[in-house]
């Protein structure tokens, strides 16, 4: 009878350490050359993302569906480079490795936020662009600026509220075996590990999340591009097919700029087994530089916003041409 009493309260006693320690990269020479280069990524992808953002935001012309998407996406972008890459420079510039409990649960929150929130802000870009081109004479009906803000506020209530469970689901775990994280930062299917009490329940929403933030976003972006390839094969002209085709290359490039990293660092670790090392390196890669292409993409492929950076460069330049040529 005392052994179950004794074992009936070990279950129900949470172990929670006082700090993680995060472990990064070891054993590499010259590894805060590689903490150099995410800080790089860093500055890129915040000036980057922060300019967009601006952009549309002051700029009236692209107050439209399609921008109030992207606008979205650049804020997704600049809110994932916010939640780890400070904190990891902090930590490992400053040689002080330790996070404290509630700090990793922040930092675990925050990360796959974002993370989802950029996939299934690129499903609605998806279906933005299979309207557009499959439906064009309803698109103004079905899509318009009220449309589309109402599904981000939707699309944002539901992945906080899901990644919320996930995280609140972490403080009912027992982390009795270790506090040591082999990661750049806490990682929610390394703390699931550590755990000495039962997880099913943590795996069941972490494998959940997986699917509806990983798999069906891929699965909803093929479908509406199998659609979209469908309808322009009932197009006559070539010169059509390619004009709209290319109100299509810019998402499909941060697609495989967003997603593609991730789904190939998931697969990999299907198949193989990481090092540690080689697990921080891919996993912080696939996370740093889609924030810091995805405006790049913007500008190189969107008409709009590469006219309207001209007219701001040349506003700016023929002013200081003229004062140099009055001095003169």
């Amino acid at each position: 009878m005392s052994s179950l009493n004794s074992s009936f309260f070990q279950n129900m006693s949470i172990v929670r350490p006082e700090y993680f320690f995060i472990t990064g990269l070891s054993g590499i020479p010259y590894s805060s050359y590689y903490y150099i280069f995410l800080c790089v990524t860093y500055f890129i992808a915040v000036i980057g993302n922060s300019a967009v953002l601006l952009l549309i935001a002051l700029e009236r012309s692209l107050h439209s569906p399609k921008y109030i998407g992207l606008f979205n996406l650049a804020l997704a972008d600049l809110g994932e480079s916010n939640a780890w890459i400070p904190s990891t420079m902090n930590i490992f510039f400053s040689d002080s490795q330790y996070m404290s409990y509630n700090a990793c649960l922040a930092n675990t929150f925050f990360v796959n936020l974002f993370v989802t929130l950029q996939s299934t802000t690129l499903v609605v870009l998806a279906l933005d662009r299979y309207i557009a081109i499959c439906l064009p004479l309803r698109y103004h009906a079905i899509v318009n600026n009220t449309v589309m803000s109402l599904v981000f506020v939707v699309l944002w209530a539901f992945n906080i509220s899901l990644v919320v469970l996930a995280a609140s689901l972490l403080t009912r775990l027992s982390f009795c075996k270790s506090n040591v994280i082999r990661s750049y930062y806490c990682d929610y299917a390394l703390l699931l590990q550590m755990a000495c009490n039962d997880n099913s329940i943590n795996m069941f929403i972490t494998n959940f999340n997986l699917a509806l933030f990983l798999v069906a976003p891929l699965f909803i972006i093929f479908l509406s591009y199998l659609g979209i390839v469908f309808a322009l094969s009932k197009i006559t002209t070539w010169e059509a097919r390619l004009k709209a085709l290319k109100t299509c290359v810019s998402h499909l490039l941060l697609v495989v700029s967003s997603l593609l990293p991730l789904i190939c660092v998931f697969i990999a670790s299907l198949f193989t087994s990481f090092t540690p090392n080689a697990r921080i390196i891919s996993a912080s890669l696939s996370l740093s530089l889609p924030p810091m292409v995805n405006p790049i993409i913007y500008v190189l492929n969107t008409a709009e916003i590469r006219v309207l950076i001209q007219k701001l460069l040349k506003n700016r330049i023929v002013p200081i041409r003229k004062k140099i040529s009055k001095r003169c």
